[in-house]
């Protein structure tokens, strides 16, 4: 076995609003939503519809969701456009722009973007 992160979950102060968000985001990644409750919403990818890997979720704690200074995801996608169409999409829906799609150092295609509530979120083509 040679997966290391089993998922990840990052905070919202606004569940509905983030629902939309990673919704139209999503779906240019191939990544779909699995489990929606009144407290966190889980999805995975469409090749593996029961393995949920990313969750937006209100705190746990009950306190105001807050971003992680030098916390990113990456999320892979499958070719350049992909990343493009992840960015356009974010950014048309309220997402601040953290790096226009294109090649980076290490050779491969990025998209960066903040979320709505600060969440720092990449997708990633590999091109090498």
């Amino acid at each position: 076995m040679n997966k290391i992160i089993s998922f990840v979950m990052v905070g919202t102060n606004d569940l509905e609003k983030s629902i939309k968000f990673y919704d139209a985001i999503f779906v240019h990644l191939g990544i779909k939503k699995i489990t929606t409750t009144e407290k966190y919403v889980g999805y995975g990818h469409a090749n593996e519809p029961h393995e949920v890997k990313f969750y937006i979720t209100k705190p746990y704690n009950k306190k105001p969701a807050t971003i992680g200074n030098g916390t990113m995801i990456a999320l892979l996608a499958e070719t350049k456009e992909a990343v493009d169409k992840f960015h356009a999409t974010a950014i048309e829906n309220g997402a601040v722009d953290e790096g226009s799609p294109g090649i980076r150092a290490d050779g491969n295609y990025y998209g960066y973007v903040r979320d709505l509530d600060g969440n720092k979120i990449t997708a990633k083509c590999n091109t090498g």
